[in-house]
């Protein structure tokens, strides 16, 4: 059983999903996002994998086709780090962590398709955009899928559900 964690921007859902990084200790891959700041103003966002890797997701300083508000998002180098690191994940880890299916990550078909096969491991815990396209839609509506909201009022008492649920996913045979 995948967990979908979703809910508004800005609601804690990176931060539950670092600290559970931090919490378990089952292999895990994939990876998070964070946001770049200068100074006081966002002005993109970094993806981090499990394993170390970082590149730039989207930012408002490169030039790319591909565009989420005032930010440009660079597909090459997120298919090379964060596309990647799901497919190693696959076949050997524990549990993978998808942080986030959204917008920005969604200009990939790379990125669509590697997220099914992820969720038809059954050992995925990502993030979702609350609202959706159709992708959006079809990942969520999945069976094999359970949706958790993320509000100020549970995100703390979910970090220990979610570690629960990820010793639960971990102990499922691997399907490739």
């Amino acid at each position: 059983m995948n967990i979908l964690l979703t809910g508004r921007p800005g609601i804690g859902k990176t931060t539950l999903i670092k600290k559970l990084i931090d919490s378990v200790s089952l292999s895990k891959g994939g990876f998070y996002t964070e946001e770049i700041r200068k100074g006081k103003e966002r002005i993109g966002f970094s993806l981090i994998t499990l394993d170390g890797k970082k590149s730039i997701l989207a930012s408002v300083k490169i030039k790319s086709p591909y565009r989420v508000g005032k930010y440009r998002v660079d597909v090459d180098s997120f298919e090379k780090v964060g596309v990647e690191a799901i497919k190693k994940a696959i076949p050997t880890k524990q549990l993978i962590i998808i942080e986030e299916i959204g917008k920005m990550e969604l200009f990939s078909k790379k990125f669509r398709d590697i997220v099914i096969q992820a969720l038809n491991t059954g050992r995925v815990i990502a993030t979702i955009k609350k609202g959706g396209a159709s992708f959006i839609d079809k990942i969520k509506n999945r069976e094999d899928v359970r949706l958790l909201e993320v509000s100020y009022q549970n995100r703390d008492a979910l970090l220990s559900e979610l570690i629960k649920i990820a010793a639960d996913l971990a102990n499922q045979p691997h399907e490739n």
